[in-house]
């Protein structure tokens, strides 16, 4: 039986380094129940979190609807800065309100820039000052390489974090506050008459996909914190710097498959945790992958025009080896002509 076991390890294994190799930046899998460690590339490298900033955003919200400074029924007014932050954003003209739960969910489900910002506004009355309850908070969480200078991820070289210190955070949001844990896995929402749809690719596609939220920003690549449950087992895996939105996606659920096939046989041994695993003496700063996405955005229209390139050859490719069975069955079933 451990045999067995042993070799389904060693191919997820296989199939998560594989498709690491194809990735630029840091990755992390673990169980949120006891913090085991999974998987571990760079935890501790610096990335630019982009909109998964906006996890720590929810959770000083969530602490202050605790605190009673706001409520969910709280009305909140956009201002002028928080009307003129860029996309991805709701789009709400300056003094229009909303609830704090539906601005909690424009923040998860549509990653509103904007609403960050009149959420920020809200509960310290200026986003420099929610900036800094933002840094307390991951002071005061062991967040110890992480800072932060906005509320809502958008480019700024000194917004910083790690794959290990989005795990202190993912595991505190969830421990701390399980009663939001239905925000984390909406598909979509309603705000008027507009239906706004996640950006999170595994709650439509991956079996036991439960959240938790997405960024991207050109310096930072697509990334993602992502999470699953099977069978009463909750995984959590980090992605950051993937190259395309699929790409992203595609590295969380083969991380979150590697997670369930092999936690039986990890579970016999001792294992590292978030907390316990070594720290890395060489950790690098912050680099920036824009020259590697694929996006129009970002002014990179070679790579896009690359992965076209790249999937075109392997359709004709594939056609090429259907052809000849093809060909060969179609003269199998055909009549045999006698030559007079």
């Amino acid at each position: 039986m451990l045999a067995k076991i042993a070799r389904t390890f060693i191919a997820a294994a296989a199939v998560v380094l594989t498709v690491s190799a194809a990735q630029a930046g840091p990755a992390l899998l673990f169980d949120v129940a006891n913090g085991m460690v999974l998987y571990a590339e760079d935890p501790d490298d610096q990335w630019h979190p982009a909109s998964l900033t906006k996890i720590m955003t929810a959770y000083v919200a969530f602490e202050a609807i605790k605190q009673g400074t706001i409520t969910p029924e709280t009305k909140i007014s956009c201002s002028e800065l928080a009307h003129s932050q860029p996309p991805s954003k709701v789009g709400v003209p300056v003094g229009s309100e909303m609830t704090v739960q539906t601005a909690l969910e424009a923040l998860v489900v549509k990653s509103a820039n904007d609403v960050a910002v009149m959420l920020a506004e809200a509960i310290s009355g200026s986003e420099d000052a929610f900036v800094q309850r933002m840094n307390a908070t991951a002071a005061r969480l062991g967040m110890t390489r992480t800072k932060y200078v906005n509320a809502n991820g958008l480019p700024a070289d000194e917004q910083v974090t790690t794959a290990r210190d989005l795990a202190i955070l993912t595991t505190a949001v969830l421990r701390d506050y399980p009663n939001y844990a239905g925000l984390w896995s909406m598909v979509d929402m309603h705000l008027g008459k507009r239906r706004l749809h996640t950006h999170n690719k595994l709650l439509l596609h991956y079996e036991g996909a439960d959240g938790l939220k997405t960024g991207f920003i050109c310096d930072a690549g697509f990334n993602m914190v992502a999470s699953a449950t099977r069978d009463g087992h909750r995984l959590i895996a980090v992605v950051l710097g993937a190259r395309s939105g699929n790409d992203r996606a595609e590295r969380a659920a083969s991380l979150l498959e590697h997670g369930f096939q092999t936690l039986p046989w990890k579970s016999l041994f001792p294992a590292q945790t978030i907390s316990t695993l070594p720290r890395e003496p060489d950790a690098k700063g912050p680099v920036t992958v824009r020259k590697t996405v694929s996006s129009w955005v970002c002014g990179n229209h070679h790579a896009r025009k690359a992965r076209k390139h790249r999937k075109r050859e392997h359709a004709v490719a594939k056609h090429k080896t259907k052809a000849p069975a093809a060909a060969k069955k179609a003269a199998n079933a055909a009549p045999s002509r006698k030559t007079p």
